[in-house]
């Protein structure tokens, strides 16, 4: 971790943390009203990104989007951000940077 590599042993971790978000948000039977991307390199691929920004920004901010510098407005791009209220999860079905589907997205 000395060389502000980021690892692999890390990168499951934050995985597997997302997993457990997800998990918590189970309603009644077993419905989730979102699952995590399928696609498991570009979930790694993610979380990769995700961990460099916490490295080299002190926070983990999603890898997809701008830092403007304003604390304020920057705390949003933390991840996993607010996204059930974003346009693109309305429109898409899914997250900003494609982690978080819906549960019944169908990828077009």
């Amino acid at each position: 971790m000395g060389n502000g590599q980021v690892t692999e042993k890390e990168i499951d971790g934050l995985v597997h943390v997302w997993e457990e978000y997800v998990d918590r948000q189970q309603l009644g039977e077993g419905a989730k009203p979102f699952i995590l991307n399928p696609n498991v390199p570009v979930v790694h691929q993610l979380a990769k990104g995700v961990l460099d920004n916490e490295k080299n920004h002190g926070l983990k901010y999603c890898p997809c989007r701008v830092k403007t510098g304003d604390m304020e407005e920057d705390i949003k791009l933390l991840c996993p951000c607010n996204f059930q209220v974003q346009k693109t999860w309305r429109e898409r079905g899914e997250c900003w940077c494609n982690l978080f589907w819906k549960s019944d997205h169908q990828r077009k």
